[in-house]
């Protein structure tokens, strides 16, 4: 089925989601990178500027949020890497690190709050392969780390990435 150009941002904005300015990244790489039809997002942490672990001071439910805002944060930077997010035509991967108490399991209920986001936000084109897994610690004592890999359509003119 065609795409109409402007869909996604349209459906961001049916769901109440304003995409913030990109966030830089915190040392010496870059946001992402474009090989071979794919473009590989740096990992990203929520916006807010809450600190823990699942387990101790964080819930799942929490952690599901801050997932969820990972997700806003990623997307802000495929909107200014890409300038349509209408050209992402899958995502391919994502992977998740949950800073969490040795004893806590639940850390794929967290992930989800970025995968149903792919999925709201993509439809069909947002079902993914993943992976998730506990971490001792993050940097910035951040909750929730998300990387991810995007399909990407050519780009006609001259590009970003």
């Amino acid at each position: 089925m065609p795409q109409v150009e402007g869909t996604i941002e349209r459906r961001l904005t049916a769901l109440g989601i304003f995409l913030p300015k990109a966030s830089e990244p915190a040392a010496k790489y870059a946001n992402c990178v474009f090989s071979n039809g794919l473009l590989f997002v740096s990992g990203k942490g929520p916006a807010a500027t809450i600190k823990g672990k699942l387990g101790n001071e964080l819930t799942t439910a929490e952690g599901y949020q801050l997932a969820r805002q990972a997700g806003i944060e990623v997307l802000a930077v495929l909107k200014t890497t890409l300038d349509q997010l209408d050209l992402v035509t899958r995502v391919v991967k994502v992977q998740g690190f949950v800073n969490a108490d040795p004893s806590y399991e639940e850390h794929h209920k967290v992930l989800d709050g970025f995968s149903d986001l792919m999925l709201e936000v993509f439809g069909e084109r947002g079902i993914h392969a993943r992976s998730v897994m506990g971490a001792s610690s993050l940097r910035n004592q951040l909750p929730i780390i998300v990387d991810s890999i995007f399909e990407v359509a050519p780009r006609i003119k001259s590009s970003n990435y």
